[in-house]
């Protein structure tokens, strides 16, 4: 199993700050939460790598 390369998976450079990564964080769960999301499994599957 590899490693997942989390700021891929955020889309911010590895340079990012704190401020960045955080800001990216936030903007994909919201974007794929389940409840915003209800019928869309892709969404959850990519909110639990997210999370």
């Amino acid at each position: 199993m590899s490693k997942k390369d989390y700021y891929d998976v955020l889309g911010v450079s590895k340079g990012a700050s704190k401020d960045e990564l955080k800001k990216a964080y936030r903007k994909l769960v919201m974007k794929f939460h389940p409840d915003r999301n209800p019928d869309d499994e892709q969404a959850s599957e990519k909110f639990k790598e997210l999370s």
